[in-house]
C-alpha cells in the first residue's frame, strides 16, 4: 500500500483538487483506492460520495477529527491512500501523516505571497526525520499556472532553485472546479482539450511511481 500526503500550509493552493485527482486517477487504474479526508471542510468526501455509483470508486475515511484511528479503517488490500491534509496545516500539526506517508506533495501557487508563505511549511518539513534522512520524498506541484505569463514563468523558475524537486506544472482550468462538483476528474474524459490537461499530471504521476 502506497500513501501519498497532500499539504499546504497556505490555503487556497488547490490541495484538494490535486488530492482528488491523484485518487481517481489511482482508482481508474485499477487499484483500490482509499482517501482520508483530513480537512474539517469535507470537500475531498463529498467528491467521494458524488463518485460512489461509479466502478472507479473511491473510498472516503474521515481523518478530521481521528487523525490516528483513520488509518486502521483503511480496509484490507486498499492499493493506494491519499491524505488530503488539513487546510493551513504545518509540519507539527501533520506528524502522524508525515510518519506514514511514502510520498508528500506541495502546491504551489505562482505568486510572490504564496511562495513566501510556503518557505517556513518547507523549512520546518526539512528538520523531520523522514524528510531529512530521504525516507519521504518531498515534491513541489506549481498549481494555477498561466504559462504565457511572467508571473507564473518567474515563479517556476524560483521554485526550480529549492532543493525540493518541482514535480508537476498544473496549467489554471475552471474544469478542475466543476469537476471536483460532480465527483469526476480530468482522468475521467478523453477529449483532445483533457488529454492537453493530463499531459500536465504525467510528470507527477512518474515522481510518484519512484517514490
Amino acid at each position: 500500500m502506497k500513501t501519498v500526503l497532500v499539504a499546504s500550509s497556505k490555503g487556497g493552493v488547490g490541495k484538494t483538487t490535486i488530492a482528488t485527482h491523484l485518487a481517481a486517477e489511482s482508482a481508474l487504474a485499477g487499484r483500490s483506492t482509499v482517501i482520508i479526508d483530513a480537512d474539517p471542510q469535507g470537500s475531498s468526501t463529498r467528491w467521494a460520495e458524488r463518485r460512489a455509483g461509479l466502478e472507479s470508486a473511491v473510498l472516503p475515511i474521515d481523518g478530521s477529527s481521528r487523525h490516528k484511528t483513520a488509518w486502521k479503517s483503511i480496509p484490507e488490500g486498499t492499493d493506494r491512500v491519499v491524505v488530503d491534509a488539513p487546510a493551513g496545516a504545518h509540519a507539527d500539526a501533520l506528524e502522524v501523516y508525515l510518519e506514514h506517508a511514502d510520498a508528500l506533495v506541495v502546491p504551489v501557487l505562482p505568486s510572490a505571497l504564496d511562495i513566501d508563505a510556503t518557505v517556513p511549511f518547507l523549512n520546518a518539513l526539512a528538520k523531520h526525520p523522514r524528510v531529512r534522512s530521504g525516507a519521504l520524498p518531498v515534491g513541489l506541484v506549481g498549481n494555477r499556472l498561466r504559462p504565457w505569463t511572467n508571473a507564473s514563468q518567474q515563479a517556476m523558475e524560483l521554485l526550480g532553485q529549492w532543493p525540493y524537486p518541482l514535480v508537476a506544472q498544473l496549467r489554471d482550468s475552471q474544469a478542475y472546479v466543476m469537476l471536483v462538483g460532480f465527483g469526476k476528474s480530468l482522468f475521467d474524459y478523453n477529449s483532445a482539450q483533457v488529454r492537453d490537461h493530463q499531459a500536465d499530471w504525467q510528470p507527477l504521476l512518474k515522481w510518484l511511481k519512484r517514490a
